[in-house]
Order: C-alpha cells, then sequence, then structure tokens
C-alpha cells in the first residue's frame, strides 16, 4: 500500500520559477498555495503583487492576482477588499517594497485596521535590482551601496517593521516566521493559515506574517549558508514569534 507524501497544490501552476537558487520564494508560494487549497478559497482568493523580485507571482499561483507598482500593494489591496468585502486578499511583498516605497502605505493601512493580509518576505537586500541596501539591512551587511557594511551613523539602522506596525491599534496580528528548515516552514504555513482564516471567520483589522528568506546571490552565499546566516545573524535583528494577535 502507497503513502502520499508529496502532491502539487492545485493553486501553484506546474511550472519553472525565475528565482536564483537558494531563494526563499518558491518555498513562500508552495506554503500560500497549500494554504489556499486546504481552506478551500481558491475561486474567492486575490492576490496583489507589487514590483520586486515577488512581481511575477501570478506566474506561479494559480489565483487571481493583480500586479500593481511598486509599493502600492496595501493601497490596492484596501481598495479590493473594500469592493469584495467577502474574498480574501492579501499583498505579497519584499522588504525594499513594502519597507521603503510603500511605508507610507503599509503604514497607513495598519493603522486603518483595513482587513487584508500581507506576506513580508524580508531578505534584507534589494534583489530585483542589483544588491542594494535596504531598509531592513542589518548593520554591518554589505550591499552593492554600502560595500563596506551598513554603518548606522551614516546609513541609520534596520527598520523593524513588524514590531513597528504591532504597535497601532489597527493591527490585530503580526508574526514573524522563516524559511530555514522543515520545522520552521512548517511554523510559516501555520502562521500564513491563521492569518488567512481571520479574513473567513470575519475577525477585522490588519494582519501580516512576515518571513525571513535568503538571498544568496546577493548575500554571496551559498543557499545552506544563507540558511545558516538567518538563524545565526539574522534573528538576531529580526527575532521569531507572534508579536500580536
Amino acid at each position: 500500500m502507497s503513502t502520499l507524501v508529496y502532491e502539487k497544490p492545485e493553486s501553484l501552476y506546474d511550472r519553472k520559477t525565475h528565482y536564483c537558487p537558494g531563494c526563499g520564494h518558491g518555498v513562500a508560494h508552495r506554503l500560500i498555495a497549500e494554504t489556499i487549497d486546504e481552506l478551500d478559497i481558491r475561486h474567492k482568493t486575490i492576490g496583489i503583487a507589487p514590483v520586486g523580485c515577488s512581481v511575477l507571482a501570478y506566474n506561479y499561483l494559480n489565483i487571481d492576482m493583480v500586479e500593481v507598482a511598486h509599493g502600492r500593494a496595501p493601497a490596492v489591496a484596501t481598495g479590493m477588499k473594500r469592493v469584495k468585502p467577502d474574498h480574501i486578499i492579501f499583498a505579497y511583498q519584499g522588504d525594499g517594497d513594502l519597507a521603503s516605497i510603500g511605508c507610507a502605505e503599509i503604514m497607513h493601512a495598519a493603522h486603518r485596521g483595513e482587513d487584508i493580509t500581507v506576506i513580508f518576505v524580508n531578505n534584507a537586500i534589494y534583489g530585483m535590482t542589483g544588491g542594494q541596501m535596504a531598509p531592513t539591512t542589518m548593520v554591518g551587511q554589505i550591499a552593492s551601496t554600502c560595500p563596506n557594511g551598513r554603518d548606522p551613523l551614516k546609513e541609520g539602522y534596520p527598520m523593524q517593521m513588524a514590531e513597528i506596525l504591532s504597535i497601532m491599534p489597527g493591527a490585530t496580528y503580526i508574526e514573524r516566521c522563516a524559511i530555514t528548515d522543515p520545522a520552521n516552514i512548517r511554523k510559516t504555513k501555520k502562521a500564513i493559515k491563521h492569518a488567512f482564516q481571520r479574513q473567513l471567520d470575519g475577525e477585522n483589522g490588519f494582519n501580516m506574517v512576515e518571513i525571513l528568506s535568503p538571498c544568496p546571490t546577493y548575500w554571496r552565499m551559498s543557499p545552506v549558508d544563507a540558511k545558516k546566516h538567518i538563524t545565526e545573524q539574522m534573528t538576531k535583528t529580526f527575532p521569531l514569534g507572534k508579536l500580536k494577535g
């Protein structure tokens, strides 16, 4: 008697991705797709993907998707949820997108308590445009625009968006997870599922799942070392766990 150990989610297209080897976006896509299938919400889920490494998510997630301008996902998600309040609306954003050009949008969406879910993939660097320093780049981390490492006296400190958003009364659930090993991947899926379930249950308020994700290409590391880097270094600046909800 055979046991099924793997099955492609219906909410995930069967095609190769454009992501670099070791990138965490592909894992994040699968976790979202599995969650959508398990909750049986594919017919009423809409994803919002802005410019960045995440912009081509519509090529991989077999659901209704909307491509939007850099940083504007929370604004579009807000409008979508107000027009279709019975739908599950989520934004899928990177750290350069969410914490830099889209900082105003995410702050005000959380402050207003918009009933949307944000999947925030944080790799602490700009991936699509050449490895520049992002708002989340850690102190001492090397990037193309800070080749000697981020100096807080010159470039300031990394923005801890989960902590910032969690103090807003309109935010009802904020959790930070990581894609590093099977145990953390399971925790990440549980967090995504919980966030979507809150929308299903009509629990009002903004919710966000931050995912610490490797970027081997611009960290100049192997995929294995990049995951170790998250566990050993990145979690010091961005501690894992639930911050609210």
